[in-house]
């Protein structure tokens, strides 16, 4: 065994022996977690399960979940990774349908960018349809399948996950092009789940777990499930019994940020060893269905580079490879968004100056004519380039909030220097509106940085 891994386990035992007794320090006081991906998805559900048995075995005084979602977890792995760097107190849930993303999407940030602490769980799919659906049997969805491809909609999770990469993997066995696939991904499990029993969706395809509530409600019929045998206690044939010679599984993992130190590393992959060994975490896995997939250290290192080259096969196999995928990376559009506004406001601050340079007898009406006519002019510019480069500094580490009121703030600064506390209160207020604006309203998310919590 690695050195790697015998120390973690070392401390894991500790921290076990340790929580036994009343007395005994949690190995964190507060750990984060998040889910890149909405509520209701499996992401979420092991999120909050990992929360639930992290306080139940006092590993973690108190643990709190925050969700980004969008692009199958891409954009929660950007903000992470610029975010969270060198935070020795936050995991992130991640997993196979990360891994297609990343494929899929060609992104500039992957699963090396993180550091890897373990595989968690694996987990069997199903292929649901609401109980209303003319579909009563496999054969009978398949074979509208096979005589309509593109009128049959399948609804899962996000492109190039696991959801879709099974529908692929299913059209191929019955002899149909997987690039005939009429695939709908949705950002959520709760997204896909309202569509599916909505009947939006011809079928949808989605881990066990998130199906389990409407099974046992009675308000889905599940088709098949991708498990090589049937599950006690679960009367649903397997595809592979009625013809579909497959077997496949989901799997999900936690890393966490880069530019740890040895010992937090070490003190992070502890603390997961220690849940997976509690008595809480088995029964989170008998309540989920979950199978324990369980791999930390060198050799989970090795699994993620060896599943990342089988998923780049199987996508480019079913034609969802990506070669013409936008590129994601960790800063997205928002500095070259910035760089652009900011060469607009440089180009007025110089017109503007260069006016105040001749002023006319309406110029102090207009109140273009205060400045000192003596001052340097290439002032203003050297205040608009100040804000840029700070906030292209401190947009992921300090967020969006404050990066772009110091911006705000310096702009302000090289039109008018008059009124510093003015512009600042201005600046922290249009700072925030649109953080919200973009964050709540749009819902496209931006990095809260160290107000993580607060907004």
């Amino acid at each position: 065994m690695s050195s790697r891994l015998i120390v973690p386990s070392v401390i894991a035992v500790v921290l076990i022996a340790g929580v036994g007794r009343a007395s005994a320090q949690p190995a964190f006081e507060h750990l984060r977690l998040v889910a890149p991906a909405a509520p209701g998805g499996g992401w979420d559900q092991t999120a909050r399960a990992m929360q639930q048995v992290l306080q139940r075995a006092g590993i973690a005084r108190t643990v709190s979940v925050e969700n980004i979602p969008g692009a199958a977890g891409l954009i929660g792995l950007a903000r992470f990774i610029g975010a969270e760097q060198g935070n020795g107190d936050t995991l992130m849930a991640s997993g196979l349908i990360m891994l297609g993303a990343i494929v899929t999407q060609r992104s500039a940030v992957t699963l090396r960018d993180v550091t890897p602490i373990a595989r968690l769980t694996g987990e069997y799919e199903i292929l649901a349809v609401p109980i209303s659906s003319p579909f009563k049997t496999l054969e009978d969805f398949i074979g509208a399948f096979k005589a309509r491809p593109e009128s049959i909609s399948w609804g899962g999770g996000s492109a190039g996950g696991s959801d879709q990469i099974l529908a692929g993997l299913i059209a191929d066995k019955v002899g149909v092009d997987p690039r005939r696939v009429n695939y709908i991904a949705f950002s959520g499990g709760g997204e896909a789940l309202s569509a599916i029993l909505g009947g939006q969706v011809s079928v949808g395809i989605n881990g066990l777990a998130e199906f389990a509530a409407q099974i046992e409600a009675g308000s889905v019929r599940v088709l098949g499930i991708s498990s090589a045998e049937r599950l006690p206690g679960l009367n649903v044939p397997t595809l592979r019994e009625q013809g579909i010679d497959i077997e496949f599984e989901n799997w999900r993992a936690v890393v966490a940020p880069p530019g740890l130190t040895a010992g937090d590393r070490q003190r992070l992959e502890a603390a997961v060893d220690a849940m997976v060994r509690s008595e809480a975490w088995r029964e989170t896995l008998t309540r989920f269905r979950w199978i324990d997939r369980y791999l930390a250290g060198d050799a989970f290192v090795r699994f993620v580079d060896a599943e990342e080259a089988r998923v780049r096969d199987i996508l480019t196999r079913l034609g969802t490879g990506g070669e013409d995928a936008p590129t994601v990376s960790a800063a997205g559009p928002y500095p070259i968004i910035v760089l652009a506004g900011l060469s607009l406001c440089a180009l007025a601050v110089v017109v503007r100056r260069d006016k105040s340079q001749n002023p006319h007898p309406k110029s102090h009406a207009l109140g273009l004519g205060h400045w000192d006519l003596g001052c340097d002019r290439s002032r203003p510019i050297a205040l608009v380039a100040a804000g840029l480069v700070l906030d292209l500094v401190l947009a992921e580490r300090a967020g969006f909030v404050i990066a772009s009121a110091v911006l705000f703030w310096f702009v302000a600064r090289a039109f008018d220097p008059r009124h510093p506390l003015r512009d600042a209160a201005f600046a922290v207020t249009v700072s925030i509106g649109a953080y919200v604006l973009f964050g709540r309203v749009l819902d496209l998310p931006l990095p809260a940085g160290v107000l993580t919590g607060w907004l």
